[in-house]
């Protein structure tokens, strides 16, 4: 979000990742970025679908049209795109303790005035939306992967199958590589000792300053061998089940906030310090960013994310679009606001390869 533009983040299985640089199977998901949630949606309805020779989870996660008579597969995802006066009758949920208590003020007032807009266009807001057992999977302070090591669980540490993982996709990947000397892992981590001046091979002071604790990231996934162990298992059940059951209660929330039972269309979360895209990493599910301010300090963008479960990025696609169109007809702070962060539209420095 520092550049203040929109992002999509597609469930996992619906685009390839061929020729991505990998980091867990079970969680990467090559999305879109544009201006606007058209522009992003344009981009994905042009990478979106099966690649079964060079990406078999496209294949393997069978996705609902295809074992469900009763739904159809989206011809283009554009075909969702949305005018504003939908929010008329719309349903969102607020996951207040899970996420929005634990943001920064800017963000959650900057955030809330959007939320007001929605409200004035007719949309209901929920509140207290939670995500179930919360307490074990949103870190209090910001983002942190490896919480439940923390905790005293590793094997409830989305770590601790990620450093597994990255280790075997990384070295799948360099396998496959006929341009370079680096084929394997430890090749990687080999040049970035021998080149600690610039690559982070040690921590600073001893190496750069820009990887102030070097290659711990690496080496610690190096540690694990790759190894698929019970410990692995483990950790991967847990955040991946634990994270879908936890967005999919707080989406089909039934309580004394919701008398009516109103159907919830999307979850709205703040992108920042980042545990709302973490939980939506885990569990595989879709996520859109819109722009909705700017930070005055940093001068970079304020995110609000929109949250739902698997398969439903076509919701996604209609309900920021109608959210983004009420912002870009409202003579508002958040009709869309570029970031004022020095140098941001500098063009970058060339770098011989």
């Amino acid at each position: 979000m520092r550049n203040s533009i929109v992002g999509f983040k597609p469930t996992v299985g619906l685009t390839s990742r061929a020729g991505v640089i990998p980091e867990s199977e079970h969680q990467d998901s090559v999305g879109s970025f544009g201006r606007t949630v058209a522009d992003a949606v344009l981009v994905l309805d042009a990478i979106w679908g099966p690649d079964v020779e060079n990406d078999n989870y496209t294949a393997a996660i069978k996705v609902p049209w295809e074992t469900n008579n009763d739904v159809s597969s989206p011809k283009s995802f554009a075909e969702f795109l949305s005018p504003s006066k939908i929010l008329c009758g719309s349903t969102f949920g607020l996951p207040w303790d899970s996420l929005w208590a634990k943001t920064d003020d800017e963000t959650r007032n900057a955030l809330m005035q959007v939320v007001a807009m929605m409200k004035g266009a007719g949309a209901t807001i929920i509140n207290h939306t939670e995500i179930t057992n919360h307490e074990r999977l949103v870190a209090p302070n910001g983002w942190d992967w490896d919480l439940g090591t923390t905790l005293g669980r590793p094997n409830e540490s989305e770590y601790t199958y990620v450093k597994v993982d990255f280790y075997n996709n990384i070295n799948k990947y360099l396998s496959q590589l006929t341009n370079t000397a680096i084929r394997t892992f430890d090749d990687i981590v080999k040049f970035n000792v021998d080149n600690a001046g610039s690559e982070g091979g040690v921590p600073y002071p001893d190496g750069h300053p820009a990887f102030f604790s070097g290659q711990d990231g690496f080496l610690a996934s190096l540690a694990t061998n790759g190894t698929y162990n019970e410990t692995f298992f483990q950790a991967l059940e847990f955040c991946s089940t634990s994270t879908r059951r936890g967005i999919d209660d707080a989406l089909n929330y039934r309580g004394p906030e919701n008398p009516d039972n109103r159907t919830i269309n999307a979850l709205l979360v703040p992108i920042e310090p980042g545990q709302s895209y973490q939980l939506a990493a885990q569990a595989g599910y879709p996520m859109v960013t819109l722009p909705a301010g700017i930070h005055q300090e940093s001068g970079m963008g304020i995110g609000l994310g929109l949250m739902q479960t698997a398969w439903n990025d076509a919701e996604l696609v209609k309900w920021a679009s109608a959210i983004e169109n009420l912002q870009l007809s409202n003579k508002t702070p958040f009709k869309r606001q570029l970031p004022t962060w020095r140098g941001y539209l500098e063009r970058p420095i060339p770098v011989p390869l």
